[in-house]
């Protein structure tokens, strides 16, 4: 049996959780203060598919399985976020520049004290391009066969990255607008500071938000999530370094 006053707490906990995808700071000081109302939370968050994550001093609602209806959807992702003719291949791009995004903050991608207080866009886009460069170096074959293994398409994120246009790195105007990889990564950008995963400190220097943090600890770091992928592009990192 509940008291309905904690009943209640809860729901309006878990009702601002839903609505913003946050919550304040008081809702946090209840949830954590009290072991009734964040069962409550926890359990109501649960319906649907999502982990209530407090990480600084505020409470977030994250979905964890594909079925919550709080998942961004890819269609979703496409139309809010990427340009108008992008295709699964562009989102599949997005995702692998976050995942080298968030482990360049770490010594490897199974630690959970970070090792770097920001990167900047600059230092992102050549780690990235010197995992795309190691993958092509594996050819057609061998990187068929690491599409089959991982049921993800490196074959044709390569040839993404081969086709976005490098030689208009220098363009003056780099945003989405911008056919550039600097142009891509600021999609991207602009899609984790929407979701409150990064701040941007200035002189494109960017930073992990307490909100990110958790959630790399957390889910990232999991390969139940990350379907042993994490590795892999730690691997192709070992790989450049012994180059």
């Amino acid at each position: 049996m509940y008291d309905n006053e904690q009943v209640l707490a809860a729901f309006r906990i878990y009702s601002q959780l839903s609505r913003d995808g946050q919550a304040d700071t008081e809702s946090m000081r209840m949830y954590v203060g009290n072991d009734v109302i964040r069962g409550l939370v926890e359990q109501f968050a649960r319906e649907v598919d999502c982990a209530v994550i407090p990480a600084g001093d505020k409470l977030y609602m994250v979905p964890i399985a594909v079925s919550s209806p709080f998942h961004l959807k890819n269609a979703t992702l496409k139309k809010e976020y990427l340009p108008a003719k992008a295709k699964n291949i562009d989102l599949y791009m997005m995702y692998v520049a976050i995942l080298i995004l968030f482990g360049e903050f770490y010594d490897s991608y199974h630690s959970t004290e970070m090792t770097r207080d920001f990167i900047t866009l600059g230092s992102w886009l050549e780690s990235i391009d010197a995992r795309m460069q190691t993958l092509k170096e594996h050819g057609p074959e061998r990187l068929q066969q690491l599409d089959a293994d991982y049921e993800y398409n490196w074959s044709l994120l390569v040839e993404k990255w081969e086709a976005i246009d490098d030689l208009r790195e220098s363009s003056r105007q780099q945003d989405g607008r911008t056919n550039s990889r600097l142009g891509f990564l600021s999609l991207v950008q602009n899609f984790l500071r929407e979701q409150g995963l990064i701040a941007d400190l200035g002189n494109q220097e960017l930073t992990l938000t307490e909100k990110a943090k958790t959630i790399i600890q957390r889910y990232y770091m999991d390969a139940d999530y990350n379907r042993g992928i994490l590795d892999f592009i730690s691997g192709l990192e070992k790989q450049k370094e012994g180059a």
